[in-house]
């Protein structure tokens, strides 16, 4: 069961960022590419929690969105075509002193069935590279939303 853990600097505050993170609207691929339009489905949404389904290219996941604490956002994996067990996502927020934000993200990913197994280890190999270069893609578009 691959765990990634990605960071990346944004000029972004930590309340722009969540609010592109929770922004379940029309247009969120331009924030996270492996969200498309036509596979998002909100089934509920509160002050500081959703449960969203989301996906892209035949793999989608429901996951329950908790934003309560501000500087720490949870996603857990509730559903999924190819996801299970403790799957998900956890991004926490730092403010550093020079007025940018360091953005922490977990990705936990294990697989349910062969399918998931295979893509848990390729991205246990190429996680890194691939996840961050779709982090710094999320960080850039959020970036461009707040100018």
């Amino acid at each position: 069961m691959p765990t990634i853990t990605l960071t990346q600097q944004t000029t972004a505050t930590p309340e722009q960022f969540v609010a592109g993170l929770t922004d379940f609207g029309p247009g969120r691929a331009e924030l996270f590419p492996n969200s498309a339009d036509d596979a998002l489905r909100v089934h509920e949404k509160g002050d500081a929690f959703a449960d969203v389904t989301e996906g892209s290219g035949g793999i989608w996941e429901r996951l329950h969105y908790d934003w309560s604490d501000p500087g720490h956002v949870v996603l857990r994996t509730v559903d999924s075509n190819v996801w299970g067990g403790r799957s998900g996502h956890t991004y926490t927020f730092t403010r550093q002193a020079d007025g940018t934000t360091l953005v922490r993200a977990e990705v936990v990913r294990e697989g349910k069935n062969l399918k998931g197994k295979l893509l848990g280890l390729s991205l246990g190999l190429l996680g890194k590279k691939v996840l961050g270069g779709a982090l710094e893609k999320t960080v850039r578009a959020v970036e461009a939303r707040v100018r």
